[in-house]
C-alpha cells in the first residue's frame, strides 16, 4: 500500500528555488504527495492541480489580525490540507494546546484537513513520559472537536526533527498504535491516519516504509 508524503518547505526557499523546484518535479508527482510552501507561494503551487497545504492557519476567518492567515482565505484559494502545531510553533511562537484546538476547529469546518502534530522532547522521552505527554497533548488539542472528518496526526518526536536521529520502526509503529488507541477512546474515531516525522530521507525511507500502522511521512 502506498502512503502520503508531506513536505513542509518552511522557511527556506526564495523565488529562484521555488521555480527551480517546481520545474524538478513537474510531472512527477502522484496525488499522495502534498507540499506545503510558505504561504507567498502558494499559487505557484496551486495552479499545477497539486495536492497543497499550508504551514499554519489562525483560530478566526475574519478580521484585525495583521500577519494571519485564515483557514477559510486558505480553501477559497484552493489548499487542501493545513498543518496545526508543528514544534517549531510551539517552540518559537509559544503556541498551546488551546490555541491549537481553536485552529483545528475553524480550519475542519472550513473544510481543511488537518495535519495535528505531536511529539515529546528528548528528557520527556528519557524520563518514559513520551505516552503521557502525547495523551495530553490529545487530549487538550481534540477536547472541543466533535467532528473529526478531514484529521490526521503527525507523529514527530522533537529529538528527532532536523537531528538525523529516527526512532526505531518497532517504537514508531508502537506509538502509531497508542496514538491510534487514545483516539478512538476518546473520540471514537476508528483508525485515525497516522504520519511520522522525524530526520525522514532518502537514506531511510525504504525500511521505514515497512512500519504497517503509518499512513505516510
Amino acid at each position: 500500500m502506498s502512503k502520503y508524503l508531506v513536505c513542509n518547505q518552511k522557511m527556506l526557499m526564495m523565488p529562484s528555488d521555488v521555480l527551480e523546484f517546481l520545474n524538478t518535479v513537474k510531472g512527477k508527482l502522484s496525488n499522495q504527495v502534498v507540499l506545503c510552501p510558505s504561504s507567498l507561494y502558494l499559487p505557484y503551487y496551486l495552479k499545477n492541480n497539486w495536492q497543497v497545504g499550508i504551514q499554519n492557519v489562525y483560530s478566526q476567518n475574519k478580521g484585525a489580525y495583521t500577519g494571519e492567515v485564515s483557514p477559510f482565505q486558505a480553501k477559497s484559494l484552493g489548499v487542501d490540507f493545513c498543518i496545526i502545531g508543528h514544534s517549531e510553533r510551539r517552540k518559537y511562537f509559544h503556541e498551546n494546546n488551546n490555541e491549537i484546538s481553536d485552529k483545528i476547529s475553524n480550519a475542519l469546518k472550513c473544510g481543511l484537513k488537518v495535519i495535528l502534530c505531536v511529539g515529546e522532547t528528548l528528557e520527556e522521552k528519557s524520563l518514559n513520559k513520551t505516552e503521557f505527554v502525547l495523551k495530553k497533548d490529545l487530549y487538550q488539542a481534540l477536547v472541543n472537536q466533535s467532528n473529526l472528518d478531514g484529521l490526521w496526526i503527525a507523529y514527530e518526536p522533537l529529538w528527532a526533527i532536523g537531528t538525523g536521529q529516527v526512532a526505531s520502526n518497532s517504537d514508531i509503529n508502537r506509538i502509531a498504535l497508542f496514538i491510534k488507541d487514545v483516539v478512538k477512546q476518546y473520540k471514537n474515531i476508528e483508525d485515525i491516519p497516522i504520519l511520522y516525522g522525524g530526520s525522514v530521507s532518502s537514506d531511510n525511507i525504504e525500511e521505514l516504509n515497512k512500519i504497517p500502522s503509518i499512513q505516510g511521512f
